[in-house]
């Protein structure tokens, strides 16, 4: 059996970073302050509210993983 060098393990956790992320993203979708356009609002401090808030840092995390699986990825593959 083979051993992983660690640029491997790079590109297979940044594929599986852009994986999660963008299923995350698509789930959750991209957060209200990165959209253009109209975009939902709630009075403050109301549950929907509360709710926004979580969808929209859930599209951050999701934005996160992706951007640095693509960034490990490409790292991986250039060494």
């Amino acid at each position: 059996m083979a051993t992983l060098e660690l640029a491997d393990w790079l590109i297979v956790m940044g594929l599986a970073g852009i994986w999660l992320g963008v299923q995350i993203v698509a789930n959750g979708r991209i957060p209200r302050q990165l959209r253009k356009g109209p975009v939902p609002t709630a009075p403050k401090g109301s549950p929907e509210a509360f709710g926004l808030f979580w969808i929209d840092q859930y599209g951050y995390i999701g934005l996160t993983l992706a951007v640095g699986g693509v960034i490990s990825a490409l790292i991986g593959a250039m060494s």
